[in-house]
């Protein structure tokens, strides 16, 4: 059993939060509206149209060897000056804790800043947990390019100085979220896994457990964060829940039928403690006709499906969280608004699957 999975007496019972990118640009107001209609589990937002150092990578780069942010391209790239020297500075901060040489400044998390700012003001208000994020390692790295062009998955040597840097840096994150007085919860964002398994994937199934294990024992260890890893799209989900994580965060909208291919591994995940944030609330297949109903049925129609496949309707019940589909970075301002008051009802009226 994960050594977080007692995460409280009553479970989580589809309480709701949120991804992270959302298309506003006021840092307060949005926090304000996420404290509003997510109170019980608020999520710092990334605002990826205030400023590239929001893109999901430079966001998470800052104290990493050797990466240039290519500004106009949102995009970073290893530089090839000095790698010996940078890598030796890399581990000498490391290999010290130096969690301060690997934080997230304001400059590129704002978000991340006001909403434990505005928790601290008035922490009755609010529920038990805070939820933030990081880019994953498998993901942070097929995005990189390296000299010679191809992805940072290429060099091992690199690659294992990036994954122990994105852990120490989430750790600073969990450091900074305690300071609300709430438990930290922290998805892994991996999207670079939906469909995972083509002929073209530069990196094995071992390989991707291996390192998503490497970061989440690195929290295990040093925290009582619960951590997530989140997809947005199909993968091998079996393997997404062999690295070990306190939560599994899908796209349960569009990929219900797909995640449920895999029972067995699902029952063992929760019989070990382990919970799933369903993505029921659409964001890329958002139409603006959605209703609360509409999407309750269909998550009790999925739900329903999971429990003639051998899942423990309580088990279910204690250990799931609802999210939307996915960040909602790309959406517009208004339908991000609708889709957060959607959630907000929904968990409400999820009420009625544990009574």
């Amino acid at each position: 059993m994960n050594k977080n999975s007692n995460h409280t007496e009553a479970g989580f019972r589809f309480r709701a939060t949120g991804i992270g990118s959302v298309p506003f640009v006021d840092v307060t107001q949005t926090c304000l509206h996420i404290l509003t209609c997510l109170p019980e589990i608020p999520f710092w937002p990334q605002l990826f149209k205030r400023s590239h150092f929001e893109d999901m990578h430079i966001q998470f780069s800052e104290g990493l060897p050797l990466l240039k942010i290519i500004e106009e391209k949102r995009a970073l790239v290893v530089s090839p000056d000095h790698r010996e020297s940078e890598l030796v500075t890399f581990y000498d901060h490391f290999l010290a804790d130096n969690l301060d040489h690997f934080a997230i400044s304001k400059e590129y998390a704002p978000g991340l800043v006001e909403l434990i700012e505005l928790i601290q003001e008035h922490p009755e208000k609010y529920g038990p947990y805070i939820k933030g994020q990081s880019v994953g390692p498998i993901t942070f790295a097929a995005g990189i390019s390296v000299p010679d062009g191809r992805s940072l998955l290429s060099d091992p040597e690199l690659l294992e100085a990036m994954v122990k840097g994105l852990s120490i840096k989430a750790l600073w994150q969990v450091r900074e979220m305690e300071r609300s007085g709430k438990k930290p919860i922290i998805f892994l964002d991996e999207p670079y896994l939906s469909g995972y398994g083509s002929a073209f994937s530069p990196i094995e199934r071992h390989e991707v457990i291996s390192l998503l294990k490497e970061l989440i024992d690195y929290l295990r260890e040093r925290s009582d964060a619960l951590t997530g890893i989140h997809c947005c799209g199909n993968t091998d989900w079996s393997m997404i829940m062999e690295a070990g994580p306190d939560i599994v965060s899908f796209d349960a909208f569009e990929y219900m039928d797909f995640f449920l291919l895999y029972p067995d591994h699902i029952i063992r995940f929760l019989e070990g403690g382990g919970i799933i944030a369903w993505g029921i609330v659409p964001t890329s297949a958002y139409t603006g006709r959605e209703s609360v109903e509409d999407i309750f049925l269909r998550l009790e129609r999925g739900l329903n499906r999971a429990y003639e496949l051998g899942l423990k309707k309580e088990q279910v019940i204690r250990n799931s969280l609802l999210t939307p589909s996915c960040g909602m970075g790309s959406m517009d301002e208004t339908s991000t608004l609708r889709v957060m008051d959607l959630l907000s009802a929904l968990s409400e009226k999820c009420e009625d699957l544990t009574t």
